[in-house]
């Protein structure tokens, strides 16, 4: 379950007119921070992104399903699905303490600045150079404001 405060960040950005994947990378960054506490572990970057992706959906960000094989569309869809439903099903105490206890026997380096760097670069390089120099000048003005 999201924390408090990162739900209340997404509906903010919301509220602003922000980008489904704005309101979610909140909950990607909620993450992220989780498996470098420890709480959390994840085999690679690309794990805790989607687990944040994946909570996003659930909170009721409207992300679309990505491309990709079906098993990974149809895992969006149940999220999506989920993330519509009004009241959600408490998890039983034995399932929460058996997923904590392997996702704590998981590495916290994935979570590193180093990893996450490779990740955005390797993300960024698939992209193309058209879509990274229209990502630069969007994000220039916002680098003013702050």
């Amino acid at each position: 379950m999201p924390e408090r405060e990162t739900i209340e960040r997404a509906k903010e950005d919301a509220r602003e007119g922000k980008s489904p994947s704005t309101q979610a990378g909140e909950f990607v960054r909620e993450e992220i921070h989780h498996v470098r506490e420890g709480k959390h572990g994840a085999r690679s970057p690309e794990q805790a992104i989607a687990i944040g992706l994946s909570k996003a959906r659930r909170a009721g960000v409207k992300l679309k399903a990505p491309k990709g094989p079906e098993s990974v569309r149809r895992k969006a869809q149940q999220d999506t699905k989920a993330g519509q439903k009004a009241t959600t099903k408490k998890t039983s105490k034995s399932r929460s303490r058996g997923v904590s206890r392997s996702l704590k026997r998981e590495s916290t380096k994935t979570a590193s600045p180093g990893e996450l760097s490779r990740q955005a670069k390797g993300s960024a390089a698939s992209r193309g150079k058209r879509a990274r120099s229209t990502a630069a000048r969007k994000a220039a003005p916002m680098r003013k404001a702050a």
